[in-house]
């Protein structure tokens, strides 16, 4: 079973980004992407790998982002 821990600070990005955890990310409250992990963030955009050469940008200020960490 999984647990969803919401991502808001740098520090939660870095720490996800370091576990290498599938992330979930919503915008109006439609799961627009899955499964992928935390490449790269800055104040304004998360960048989310899925694959060898698929990458997603998403604007950070419109977008909400969750840790899929098993519990």
């Amino acid at each position: 079973m999984s647990r969803n821990q919401r991502l808001l600070t740098d520090r939660d990005f870095t720490e996800a980004m370091e576990r290498e955890s599938a992330i979930r990310v919503f915008k109006d409250d439609l799961m627009i992407d899955s499964g992928g992990i935390v490449i790269r963030f800055d104040n304004d955009t998360v960048v989310i790998q899925s694959g060898v050469s698929e990458l997603a940008y998403h604007e950070r200020s419109s977008c909400e982002f969750f840790e899929m960490r098993k519990a």
